[in-house]
């Protein structure tokens, strides 16, 4: 799924049409007993980093979402169902935070008394007005201090209707929301032919998160993971990584504002060559690290590229359709000055996630806890990162195109650099948010670029390339 922001995902005029949690279901939500299932450490940290950053005097929206169309005449309260019935697959949604005193705990409503309240806001024939009220609405329903945090929109024409869907960060991850289009769909289209969607049952995140926590709450100081860490964040200046670039930042000046940069880098041919170059140091994602850190070398002149690499955590198959942040990091570190050719980084890139990965299964937040370092968030990203998904196999991707879907992102407040790299049908497609800075906006356009011709060149010389 093209990734962008939601002036860049071809809103057009229409009626909108708004979904919320019912207040009724609300109000049953404060009352309820707490839920001894945990916060996820990637949640706790998330809404931590949050409430920091307001306190600092700031307001960073970091809602994630998805839009799409629905081809022809569509009931609403088809459309209503479709969506409670989706609600109701996931418990996270119904699953919320209050604060007691410092700690967080978990409430959690019951699925019958998840009712969606639907309101018809109006006509928009002004696509610049139209979007402003899309944001705002989402900045504040799908907010991570506020409970619920999510908020389902339509708009309505004559010839079909875009569906609009956002979530605070804490309840999904990019995987999650490039699921959402075909379910929907799926949903809405066996409901007028009058015969229940035959899903199998999704494990809940909640639950997920109950067990996460309690095996990293098993391992303590000593651990070699929590060693490696420390090694890792020492080589880094005593801190998690930025993007190894000049970013234009203003030591100890405000929190910068944000732009988002997207592009197309190259077709379905030249990236399945790039693959076949790649492929038996980890294809894909091995090559966009290795030229990341050639490329960032060029760049910023750095001898060693370290950044923190995502990786999903979706261990077991009871996971796989669920909607949750099911995504660790694990240190990386290319000594990418010591390259004679491509083949010799893309080795590095090997071993060294061959060496890390399992590294991803404790939670940073645990690790940070352990270290004793006082990593009082000022930004929402703790480090930057440079991620990739292949969605060839998520159903329906095929048709995300025709049905114009996209996957949301909040462009908004941040110093780090978030680059995601996803492999669609069409070809490699990129998109980053970063310091909306003069030397930010140069130095990211140099890499895209420079990207862009490493590829090709891999694609078309083999990796046995000097760099």
């Amino acid at each position: 799924m093209r990734m962008t922001d939601i002036q860049h995902c071809e809103v057009r005029p229409g009626l909108l049409v708004e979904w919320t949690l019912d207040q009724e279901a609300i109000e049953t939500a404060t009352g309820l007993p707490e839920d001894s299932r945990p916060p996820a450490y990637v949640q706790e940290s998330h809404i931590r980093t949050a409430k920091s950053v307001r306190e600092d005097g700031l307001f960073v929206p970091t809602w994630l979402g998805t839009t799409f169309d629905i081809p022809g005449m569509i009931d609403l309260d088809v459309l209503q169902d479709a969506l409670r019935t989706w609600t109701l697959r996931h418990e996270t949604l119904r699953s919320g935070f209050r604060w007691a005193g410092d700690e967080l705990r978990r409430f959690t409503l019951d699925a019958e008394a998840v009712v969606l309240h639907r309101e018809v806001v109006g006509e928009f024939s002004d696509v610049e007005r139209l979007v402003q009220r899309l944001q705002d609405r989402f900045d504040v329903a799908a907010n991570a201090l506020s409970w619920p945090n999510f908020i389902y929109a339509a708009i309505v024409r004559d010839d079909g209707t875009s569906v609009y869907m956002a979530f605070d960060h804490s309840n999904v991850d990019a995987y999650s929301i490039q699921q959402i289009p075909a379910e929907i769909h799926e949903l809405c289209a066996t409901a007028v032919e009058g015969c229940p969607v035959q899903w199998s049952p999704v494990g809940s995140y909640v639950d997920f998160c109950e067990i996460e926590r309690a095996e990293a709450d098993r391992i303590d100081d000593t651990h070699e993971i929590v060693a490696r860490w420390r090694e890792f964040i020492d080589l880094c200046g005593g801190d998690l990584p930025n993007f190894p670039i000049d970013l234009g930042l203003d030591p100890g000046g405000p929190l910068p504002a944000q732009k988002l940069m997207h592009d197309m880098l190259v077709d379905a041919d030249d990236i399945a060559a790039f693959d076949e170059a790649c492929r038996p140091f980890g294809g894909v994602p091995a090559g966009l690290l290795a030229a990341t850190s050639l490329v960032v070398h060029k760049i910023g002149g750095e001898p060693a590229f370290r950044t923190v690499v995502p990786f999903h955590t979706r261990a077991k198959s009871e996971w796989r359709d669920s909607v949750g942040w099911y995504v660790g990091g694990a240190p990386i570190e290319i000594h990418t000055a010591q390259a004679v050719d491509f083949r010799c980084v893309l080795d590095m890139v090997h071993t060294a996630v061959h060496a890390n990965r399992s590294m991803a299964r404790l939670p940073i937040g645990r690790v940070l806890r352990l270290l004793g370092s006082d990593f009082r968030p000022t930004s929402p990203d703790l480090y930057s990162i440079v991620s990739f998904i292949d969605t060839r196999h998520i159903p329906g991707s095929e048709r995300w195109t025709e049905l114009k879907a996209y996957g949301l992102v909040r462009v908004s407040y941040g110093d780090r650099v978030c680059a995601w790299f996803n492999r669609l049908h069409e070809g490699l497609y990129f998109a980053a948010r970063y310091p909306d800075t003069d030397i930010a906006y140069k130095n990211m356009r140099l890499y895209v670029e420079q990207m862009r011709e490493v590829i090709f060149s891999v694609a078309r010389n083999g990796p046995g390339e000097p760099v």
